[in-house]
């Protein structure tokens, strides 16, 4: 079986968050299962690519790709990572530029037109490289076109006849909708310019039409696609179309590296420790932690971390409102970037409480392994959340989860009142700031009793995260895919 993944970033090559993780991590297992024969990887070659410890090399030749009434050049660069092929799409006019999406300013005015070339460049480049795929995975709106191209304008090239179309939602509420206008510069027919297919009210929707199109659509775990048919706040507005396609959605769960997020070999965090010596070491790294960042050296005050963007999706702002009054029995460690409003709320509270708060308003690889390893409690109260890592990896950690009952969230982290010493975690019914106070004095008391803390931790760091189950079921599914006819 022969795999193409079309991605608008990937770990370790390009990452703004959970998404470049995901296609990082699925490529890599999918490329060492023995029942895949090659893993084919498209990237945008953003300006930062290049400065990686990867050195990518031009493949000679180029070839062209059109855009409304104008040509666009593409070059491709290649790297060999592990066993992955990786081809960068080089457009210098596109993606030579800081950020991948963004800049201080927001969202690049022509982030329509960069995509529309990224999945063109894409397409045209498996054929460039003479790379025939039996499964096209593509992911989130950046890359929710390709379905549409091959169902349309390739719908007669023989070099595509076999290939399925898998689509992949990562966050539906992210989904790229543009005006006419870019309809027009996509390329397509006016006669695909109707509601139940591309367009989307009067303009053009990159999700929907991956939706629509691809022969097979996947989200990242079991309740989140359940979720995003039956709620419209979550699906914001594609519910009717996720309906309509309802018998070719499939839920699998994330899973995470656990080569990188292992306790017992992390370089970042101050003692490395595993399930059997957790008790006896992982109180280090909480006291190297205190002790680095000049917060109270308290080994029985709670030290509680949160690692997460600054978006009011990720719930920071009910922390902040809640935080202050646990001060005399826990501390608080955040590392995040976004929301500046969010953000200079933590810094006000982290001026006026060094001892017991501490905020980082940045991206930092180290800093995050350090919070992981450190805290005892992580946070993350969503008001939605389509999986989520940081539960995973901090349950790895054996840092117990505060998560709401949603999404990913839901069918990770296990949490039993009346029998505690089952739990993984621990879970609220809705993210508010009363639900998160009444947990939290609840955690205080569990703290207490060493014993069934003592079970938790274990529960959690004996989950099972890893990719292999995710993988099997993709597998699978491109299997069943490859059997239809």
């Amino acid at each position: 079986m022969k795999i193409a993944i079309c991605a608008s970033e990937a770990f370790p090559f390009a990452k703004t968050g959970g998404l470049g993780d995901v296609v990082g991590a699925l490529a890599t297992y999918l490329s060492r299962s023995q029942e895949i024969d090659s893993v084919v990887l498209f990237l945008p070659k953003y300006r930062d690519i290049g400065k990686t410890a990867f050195s990518p090399k031009k493949i000679s030749g180029s070839y062209n790709v059109n855009i409304a009434d104008r040509i666009e050049k593409i070059n491709l660069y290649h790297v060999k990572w592990g066993k992955v092929d990786v081809y960068l799409v080089d457009c210098p006019k596109y993606f030579d530029r800081p950020g991948l999406y963004k800049n201080e300013s927001g969202e690049f005015g022509d982030n329509d037109e960069r995509f529309i070339v990224f999945e063109k460049a894409f397409l045209e480049g498996l054929k460039f490289i003479d790379f025939k795929p039996d499964i096209i995975s593509a992911h989130d709106w950046q890359c929710g076109l390709v379905a549409a191209y091959l169902k349309t304008l390739y719908l007669i090239d023989a070099f595509f006849a076999k290939t399925k179309t898998v689509f992949t939602i990562h966050n539906i509420a992210y989904q790229g909708m543009f005006g006419k206008e870019t309809f027009i510069k996509a390329g397509f027919s006016w006669f695909d310019f109707t509601p139940d297919k591309l367009e989307y009210y009067g303009g053009i929707n990159f999700m929907k039409a991956g939706i629509v199109y691809a022969d097979l659509i996947t989200t990242v775990s079991p309740t989140y696609a359940k979720e995003i048919c039956e709620n419209s706040q979550i699906a914001r507005g594609l519910e009717g179309v996720l309906n309509f396609r309802k018998n070719k959605l499939v839920g699998i769960l994330n899973g995470i590296d656990t080569e990188v997020w292992d306790p017992a070999t992390d370089t970042f965090i101050y003692r490395g420790y595993d399930v059997r010596n957790v008790l006896r070491n992982k109180p280090f790294c909480k006291k190297g932690f205190q002790k680095e960042f000049n917060l109270e050296e308290r080994k029985d005050k709670i030290l509680c971390g949160c690692v997460s963007r600054l978006d009011w999706q990720k719930g920071i702002d009910i922390i902040a409102d809640v935080c202050e009054e646990f001060f005399d029995k826990m501390q608080f460690a955040i590392l995040g970037s976004g929301d500046k409003e969010i953000a200079s709320k933590l810094k006000e509270i982290a001026s006026r409480n060094p001892k017991n708060f501490v905020f980082f308003n940045e991206f930092n690889e180290e800093l995050a392994h350090k919070i992981y390893a450190a805290s005892d409690v992580f946070l993350m109260p969503s008001r939605f959340e389509p999986c989520g890592l940081s539960q995973m990896i901090a349950s790895r950690y054996g840092s117990l989860c505060v998560v709401t009952e949603i999404g990913g969230l839901k069918d990770t982290i296990f949490y039993y009142p009346d029998e505690l010493i089952k739990s993984n975690g621990f879970t609220i019914p809705s993210p508010t700031a009363s639900n998160l106070k009444s947990i939290l004095g609840h955690i205080i008391s569990v703290y207490s009793s060493k014993e069934i803390w003592r079970n938790i931790i274990r529960n959690a760091m004996k989950s099972d995260f890893s990719w292999t189950k995710s993988v099997k079921e993709y597998i699978e599914n491109f299997k069943k895919l490859i059997s239809e006819i």
